[in-house]
């Protein structure tokens, strides 16, 4: 992008289990965009790192973080509470970067309603009865 240029903002979302990482990793890779790392209140997986796959935060800081109004979106999902921070968004779609936000439904939502200008891409499951038929 040229300077004084905003970035995009490029929203992915879908059901769990769509290919969510894999259209996003792809169009990263096209567009030279940088992936949003979400934080959340679950507990860190095997081989994940903190700041790289998520940021890890404990309940009480992530809804000071929420009160504070320092989040893009957020959601709870099964127990677990999901969100993208928005300062860094902000930064790099002012820096000319373009964005790309991995999210599921309601916080695609949240998003689409908050920033209009976004690109919103929204996977659909593949219809297994009908693909079934057509083997």
């Amino acid at each position: 992008m040229s300077a004084g240029t905003t970035g995009k903002l490029v929203v992915i979302s879908g059901p769990s289990g769509v290919g969510k990482s894999t259209v996003a990793t792809r169009l990263i890779d096209a567009l030279d965009a940088t992936l949003s790392i979400s934080a959340t209140t679950r507990p860190m997986g095997k081989g994940e790192v903190d700041g790289k796959n998520y940021r890890f935060l404990s309940r009480e800081a992530f809804e000071r973080q929420l009160e504070a109004g320092e989040f893009l979106e957020h959601a709870e999902y099964l127990g677990n509470l999901y969100g993208t921070p928005a300062c860094p968004v902000r930064e790099a779609l002012q820096a000319g970067r373009d964005v790309v936000l991995e999210i599921e439904v309601q916080g695609g939502i949240q998003v689409a309603h908050a920033q209009p200008d976004a690109v919103m891409i929204y996977l659909l499951p593949t219809n297994t009865c009908e693909s079934a038929g057509k083997r």
